[in-house]
């Protein structure tokens, strides 16, 4: 994302007039030049990228600002999972056409966001293509030296530990879509909204990143679904988990459809695009991890056990009776 002063072009211009004012960082440069500084302060960089795709992870009649919120969203919460304070990033925008409206609202949402979280502008490239608009951010954050949290770690007798509730996202996006989710709700539009937004507007447990660094064994974030992600964590832990189902957060509109029979539990765990932390805390740790998200202001919920073993995570029902999962999470492919 480089502004050539000496031969402007139509994409020099398209920089400078929507993300050099939110280019800020010394390190950016005016993104005047090919590359940027992310100055080292004696930490490791954790460095993490994730793209989003309009048809698959938005919508093409979103708002434009809540697009661009997304987009920085989804890093800032694997930077979150790994225990990272965030940096900085860069961005590369994929576009079929320039539409000033639409640009100068993803561009403010996106420097509000960047603005808010501590993670600046830093560079990346704009391209035309014609397919579908993709956003892609490579995002970096600081850890002291060693302290990254990995998937790997989680051991026997560890909790599982998951923030916020769960299945909010794809329920969100039946909603939007006006699927027969949106029937159900058609007496509630709060809840419409409150899963809508959820859908849209992830939000990452930034403040409490410091907590999964101090006291987790193992984290990932929620992005394609609670029981594959669970998978994701026990397969490289070398563990497995017994999870109580009936334990997982919900909020009070996944509730409300769960009891009038719309959405099945099954269909909460898998759903994707939560952007939740799932880690996994010693017994010993948990109490006072518990304390330090209340003070971030960060809702937790103990919802099963790390077990030895090699088979996938078991999810079970009240009376301990294993429930067979038609699928465990979204995949591209």
């Amino acid at each position: 994302m480089t502004d050539r002063q000496d031969s402007p072009s139509g994409e020099d211009a398209l920089i400078a007039r929507y993300f050099r004012p939110i280019a800020t960082d010394p390190g950016a440069f005016g993104l005047g030049d090919d590359a940027a500084i992310l100055k080292a302060q004696g930490e490791d960089i954790v460095v993490t990228t994730d793209a989003i795709v309009e048809g698959v992870h938005f919508l093409s009649e979103d708002p434009p600002d809540t697009v661009a919120r997304k987009a920085l969203r989804v890093n800032l919460s694997d930077l979150a999972a790994k225990g990272a304070a965030p940096a900085g990033f860069v961005l590369t925008l994929a576009l079929r056409t320039v539409d000033d409206t639409w640009l100068a609202a993803f561009a403010r949402g996106l420097g509000e966001d960047a603005a808010r979280s501590g993670c600046p502008l830093l560079g990346g490239d704009t391209v035309s293509m014609p397919g579908p608009l993709t956003i892609s951010i490579t995002a970096f954050g600081r850890v002291p030296p060693g302290r990254m949290v990995h998937r790997s770690g989680a051991k026997p007798g560890d909790r599982v530990v998951v923030t916020g509730t769960i299945g909010d996202a794809a329920l969100g996006l039946d909603i939007i879509r006006d699927g027969a989710l949106a029937a159900v709700l058609a007496d509630d539009a709060a809840a419409r909204q409150m899963l809508a937004g959820r859908y849209r507007l992830p939000q990452p447990r930034n403040a409490l990143a410091k907590a999964v660094r101090d006291h987790a064994s193992a984290a990932i974030d929620v992005s394609d679904g609670l029981a594959g992600d669970l998978a994701k964590l026990c397969a490289a832990s070398g563990v497995s988990a017994a999870i109580d189902i009936e334990s997982v957060p919900l909020s009070a509109a996944a509730a409300t459809l769960l009891v009038r029979g719309a959405v099945s539990l099954d269909a909460i765990v898998s759903g994707g695009d939560d952007y939740e932390i799932l880690c996994a805390i010693p017994e010993n740790r948990f109490e006072v991890f518990a304390k330090e998200a209340g003070e971030a202001g960060v809702a937790v919920s103990s919802i099963g056990t790390i077990i030895a073993g090699s088979s996938g995570p078991k999810f079970l029902d009240a009376q301990g009776s294993e429930i067979a999962l038609e699928r465990l999470s979204y995949s591209h492919f």
